[in-house]
């Protein structure tokens, strides 16, 4: 299905937002009894009412009142524009100009303004309000926004405030697909037969039945078993569209407002997140970490430790940065907006938008933006899948599979040049380094890797003239140690992983001993087949016992002997003599 645009109401309280919304779309948004009962929305209510081009738009309809101010909250969070409303008999409200302001925060950009119960004024009245309504506008997003007179009961002017919609639509970009779906649910229920049902308007991207989705902060991983929209049942659904999910795999009571549904492995999960603050005009009083703060992201609302980057508070009228801590993880990317109220005083404060969701500098030095290089620089390090994560934008990896800060990779690149030196000969052994300067080895022209290990090209390679081979060959049955020759162990490593050099039991042999030792056990065996002692190898050898169990092992071990009670027979690798 493709994308419809999503407008919600917002305005004062009692200022007609529902009846105009039924007057719009024939649906009444009052879902609950004492809604329809008191007249006055306390939820979030739903409809879709289509407009004169044919297109089809959602409505969310918001409550109005202060103490419902919560749910608005929930309703503003994923809408393209907004249809505000406000009452000619009234005029503008404290009412309005919050929701105003949160819309403001919110970085919504578009709307249409419907000046309602326009029956009750007469015209100068009419002309008066729509003067204060344009007044109080003036500086905002609506400022320029059509002003559509309207009576809900009789009709008057709704065709003219849907072909303003339709406009609005029309300058309205629809929602990007980026691939990485994210649905803020602000309903969750069970009708009778269906199982568990959320709601709530998609964004990020597409959504089908049969997809596997996490349901955040819960863990949980649900199927989609089907999906409405606008009341037509869809086989997959594109962002930009309200949507109701039926789920498998979670109980409805166990879904809140302000969970998110997304896809496994695509959002970076957090808790604590940088971002910017403006602090509205209007507050009496400067913002600090002091106070009971809660923050609106999506349709959630989570209390929040606040804390103040920089400067100890910041200033109504003023901009500046805070780190906000949350009790349970949320799927957030830079770029989204947040509201931030002050429960104590029951007041909005500002709000802004996230700029670092997964912050590694302290408080106190910490300079936030939506830079993808200011999070590169400040880990030196990123794996570009999570870097992915981080910030949204793809960067091809500069390393392996990491985005280097150029400083880090200099240094990385210096010091691994080092180690290579240093390893002469034998080279450095790749299993000894890190994945990270592995990935640089694979970069370096200079070096060329061999056996798992990396030289400098044009290295003296290890051979059969090594001093360790010589002095094995001088006394091929009775060889030194190591130590003995004050030889490094790496070097010994590699004679032996070259084949140069035998290791058995803990002694070295010289490859050619080996071979030696062979031979001697074939001539043996050919005059005496039915099997020669350890006493008569060792007198053969001229050596001690020490030394002539550890050949007999290898010469078992490969074949050449095998080894029958006390003697030791002829094996199906036997040199011929």
């Amino acid at each position: 299905m493709t994308a419809t645009h999503v407008i919600s109401t917002a305005g004062h309280v009692d200022h007609g937002k529902s009846t105009l919304v039924k007057a719009l779309t024939g649906t009444d948004p009052d879902r609950f009894t004492e809604e329809k009962e008191r007249g006055l929305t306390i939820d979030l209510g739903f409809a879709a009412a289509e407009l004169p081009s044919g297109r089809t738009i959602a409505i969310v309809d918001v409550p109005g009142h202060i103490r419902f101010l919560k749910n608005m909250l929930a309703g503003v969070g994923a809408v393209d524009a907004t249809l505000f409303v406000v009452a000619a008999p009234e005029g503008w409200k404290p009412q309005s100009e919050e929701h105003l302001r949160i819309l403001e925060l919110l970085d919504t950009t578009a709307g249409v303004i419907a000046l309602t119960q326009i029956d009750l004024v007469d015209d100068d009245l009419a002309e008066l309000a729509t003067l204060d309504v344009e007044e109080h506008v003036v500086g905002t997003f609506l400022e320029g926004a059509p002003i559509i007179p309207v009576d809900s009961i009789s009709g008057r002017g709704i065709d003219d405030l849907r072909a303003a919609l339709d406009t609005l639509v029309d300058n309205t970009p629809q929602a990007a697909d980026l691939g990485r779906p994210r649905l803020w649910i602000d309903r969750s229920f069970a009708p009778k037969g269906t199982g568990t049902v959320v709601t709530g308007t998609l964004t990020g991207g597409t959504v089908s039945v049969d997809d596997a989705l996490m349901i955040q902060p819960l863990g949980t991983e649900v199927r989609v078993r089907a999906i409405q929209s606008l009341h037509h049942d869809v086989a997959s659904i594109t962002p930009g569209n309200r949507v109701a999910l039926n789920l498998n795999g979670v109980a409805h009571h166990d879904v809140e407002r302000g969970h998110v549904l997304v896809d496994r492995g695509q959002w970076h999960l957090t808790r604590t997140f940088d971002a910017s603050l403006r602090v509205l005009d209007s507050l009496d009083h400067a913002v600090s970490r002091r106070g009971a703060h809660v923050v609106y992201l999506g349709s959630g609302e989570h209390p929040a430790a606040l804390r103040v980057l920089g400067p100890d508070a910041i200033n109504p009228g003023e901009q500046g940065f805070v780190r906000l801590r949350l009790p349970d993880v949320v799927p957030l990317l830079p770029g989204d907006r947040f509201v931030l109220r002050e429960s104590g005083r029951g007041e909005t404060i500002g709000g802004g938008e996230v700029l670092d969701v997964d912050p590694i500098v302290r408080a106190s030095k910490a300079q936030p933006d939506r830079s993808v290089d200011r999070v590169v620089a400040e880990r030196g390090w990123v794996d570009a899948a999570e870097l992915q994560l981080l910030t949204g934008e793809i960067r091809e990896p500069t390393v392996g599979r990491w985005v280097v800060e150029p400083a880090a990779l200099e240094a990385g690149t210096t010091e691994l040049a080092t180690l290579i030196a240093e390893s002469g000969a034998i080279g450095l052994d790749l299993a000894s380094i890190d994945e990270r300067q592995r990935a640089i080895v694979a970069t370096l022209d200079d070096v060329s890797i061999d056996g798992g290990r990396a030289k400098p090209q044009g290295a003296a390679a290890l051979g059969a003239d090594h001093p360790f081979i010589a002095a094995l060959d001088a006394a091929p049955f009775a060889p030194p140690t190591p130590a003995d020759v004050e030889v490094d162990r790496s070097e010994v490593r590699e004679l032996v992983r070259q084949g140069l050099v035998v290791e058995q039991d803990g002694l070295f042999f010289s490859a050619s001993a080996v071979e030696q030792a062979a031979l001697t056990i074939a001539r043996m065996l050919a005059t005496k087949p039915e099997g020669v002692t350890v006493a008569e190898v060792r007198e053969a050898f001229d050596t001690s016992r020490k030394y002539a169990m550890p050949l007999l092992a290898r010469l078992d071990g490969t074949g050449v002997t095998r080894r029958r009670n006390d003697v030791r027979i002829a094996g199906p690798r036997l040199p011929a003599i």
